[in-house]
């Protein structure tokens, strides 16, 4: 059993995604805030940590691409999650009862299309999607409804108005998996990196043709401004292979030719998609 830090309330789709990761062998430790999860592992209290990095509609969370930066983690897994949402409220409560609906902005916004037929309820922000559901339960509000997972319906032991009730059937979001010390997998395999460009014509260009004259596939670029360092920015990538690859590491030591900060955050298998 793996103790695995995750962000919010037991039922959360984090929590989800680390039962998927590991086949349901885990000690869940719920934390407060994305910072808590790093901070667990970072100092020890936990194994592995898992946080979402980017939904196929919402894209990034650009806020665990900053404490990826920020902390002495090691990115060590992925898994891609299928995000289905549900209505959920007390038992006895009917739909035409609902005049207030929790969840966190991005799950509210991923329904818009089914919540504004409920023309007599008003929307409203909460800290994530499983501690809707636990508020509305400890409040007691029969006019009140949240939306998350299935699962947290059944931890709570609360009624699902209705199911599936996300726009988009295609709704997946990308969760990593990090550890504290560095590790290199077997198999299929990609690594995460950020760097930093020096200010010369062509940098980025240059930065990316290391890849190109090697015939290593690019997955993913995402730019971050530089804290403090107004326009100027730091470039995640995602790239196909691992540091323990020749080719990989004649790669990463022309692109730090190229840089003014290189790190790598990790290599690890290509992750799955899960239906939960």
């Amino acid at each position: 059993m793996q103790s695995v830090a995750f962000q919010g309330e037991k039922g959360a789709f984090s929590e989800l995604a680390a039962v998927e990761y590991f086949h349901g062998r885990i000690r869940p430790s719920a934390q407060q805030s994305f910072e808590g999860v790093f901070k667990a592992v970072e100092n020890g209290a936990c194994a592995y940590g898992v946080v979402p990095i980017e939904n196929s509609l919402a894209g990034s969370i650009h806020q665990n691409y900053d404490l990826l930066l920020k902390h002495a983690v090691w990115i060590c897994g992925e898994i891609k999650l299928r995000i289905r949402h549900c209505l959920i409220a007390n038992p006895g409560t009917r739909l035409k009862d609902v005049r207030q609906i929790y969840s966190h902005p991005a799950a509210l916004a991923q329904c818009q299309h089914f919540l504004k037929k409920l023309k007599k309820a008003d929307q409203f922000s909460y800290r994530d999607t499983a501690a809707s559901v636990a508020y509305i339960k400890e409040n007691r509000l029969m006019d009140g409804a949240a939306v998350a997972s299935l699962q947290a319906a059944v931890d709570y032991k609360m009624t699902v108005l209705r199911s599936r009730i996300e726009d988009n059937e295609k709704n997946f979001t990308r969760f990593v998996i990090f550890t504290k010390r560095p590790r290199v997998p077997a198999g299929r395999c990609k690594t995460s990196v950020v760097f930093a460009l020096k200010n010369v014509p062509g940098a980025l260009y240059k930065s990316l043709s290391v890849f190109a004259i090697r015939d290593i596939d690019l997955h993913k670029i995402e730019s971050r401004p530089i804290p403090g360092s107004p326009w100027e920015y730091l470039f995640y990538l995602d790239f196909a292979g691992k540091t323990g690859d020749r080719v990989v590491t004649k790669a990463l030591d022309h692109l730090g030719e190229l840089t003014s900060y290189l790190k790598v955050l990790g290599s690890y298998p290509v992750g799955r998609e899960a239906s939960p």
